[in-house]
């Protein structure tokens, strides 16, 4: 057994070892929701959502287990596996059905169901994104809590929450609320703590930690993706409740993360792109929400899914954006 950077390695086929592979294994799934794969940071951000919500850091970790033991048993590919990419997908459907459904045993078995078909949600995206080198990144998670959600409306033994958004004709915003200092402080933690539906400054706090154990660039565009929404936000009227809460700003974390890591050439026209891809996310996610309040969903990662998807596909073919590229 030896440490790396990332946490645990783990060689030998004993019992103990293989079990602190599978940990290892689980705790990078959890890291792999902000695209980090070290499980020094999953267990931090394990740490955060426990600070907020016992329910949650159960369903977080359950959720992780779930759908990296689906991998396993059906045989996936094991340095993928290792990585935790089929971990952080499940992770996030556990948190948001328990967050949208009431908890009980019936639930936590439909949590588990759920995580498990992420993992084969994730495999078919690999294989369909794959041609165009274009990463599943949270897909699967926003397909099966949308599916698993909906279903509710046909199982009477599952109810929902109050928290879930009532479905109803989209209606003209008007500005609530001052947003004063406060709002802005509470809402740039918030924004990065809503990665895990986690309304907790002092959690987003824990996560911020949590990056920078992996990497210092992922907890410094983490901030400022989470600043972006919510200058988005609040210079388009958002209402400062949702500001506060970090509504606007945690697909804009995400975004940033997966876009501002390095993928494109280190010039003006690549923190450009990025900055524009952030901001538009914000935009991106009032739109969906919009879009989906007619059937009483939430709009989740998907705008962070969209707007990634389309930067990358469109980036190789920006000449400033390539390695070979002129003068930024």
């Amino acid at each position: 057994m030896q440490f790396t950077a990332g946490g645990l390695v783990v060689a030998g086929s004993s019992l103990p070892q293989r079990l602190l592979g599978f940990l290892d294994a689980v705790l990078r799934g959890i890291g792999q929701v902000m695209l980090q794969g070290n499980s020094y940071t999953g267990l931090l951000f394990l740490a955060g959502i426990f600070y907020n919500s016992v329910l949650f850091g159960w369903a977080a970790l359950l959720g992780a287990i779930a759908s990296t033991v689906t991998a396993i048993f059906l045989g996936s590919d094991r340095s993928e596996v290792q990585a935790g990419l089929f971990g952080f997908n499940g992770a996030l459907v556990a948190i948001a059905l328990l967050y949208f459904l009431e908890p009980g045993a019936l639930a936590w078995a439909y949590v588990v169901l759920a995580a498990a078909f992420t993992t084969v949600v994730m495999v078919a995206l690999l294989r369909l994104l794959g041609t165009w080198r274009v990463p599943a990144l949270t897909a699967p998670f926003v397909f099966t809590t949308w599916v698993f959600v909906l279903a509710c409306a046909r199982f009477g033994r599952l109810q929902t929450t109050a928290v879930l958004p009532t479905a109803g004709l989209p209606k003209a915003a008007t500005v609530e609320g001052i947003v004063t200092a406060s709002t802005v402080a509470e809402g740039l933690f918030s924004g990065i703590a809503q990665v895990f539906f986690q309304g907790n400054a002092i959690t987003g706090a824990i996560f911020v930690a949590g990056l920078l154990v992996s990497s210092r660039v992922a907890a410094g565009v983490a901030l400022a993706g989470s600043c972006a929404g919510l200058l988005v936000a609040w210079g388009l009227g958002a209402a400062e409740p949702a500001i506060r809460a970090g509504a606007f700003g945690f697909n804009s974390v995400l975004t940033a993360i997966a876009l501002g890591s390095g993928l494109f050439a280190p010039r003006a026209a690549a923190a450009a792109y990025t900055t524009l891809a952030v901001v538009v996310t914000a935009v991106v996610f009032a739109a969906m929400s919009a879009a989906l309040e007619p059937l009483g969903m939430p709009a989740l990662t998907s705008p962070f899914v969209l707007v990634t998807w389309l930067f990358l596909l469109a980036g190789p073919l920006f000449r400033q954006l390539r390695s070979g590229g002129g003068a930024g």
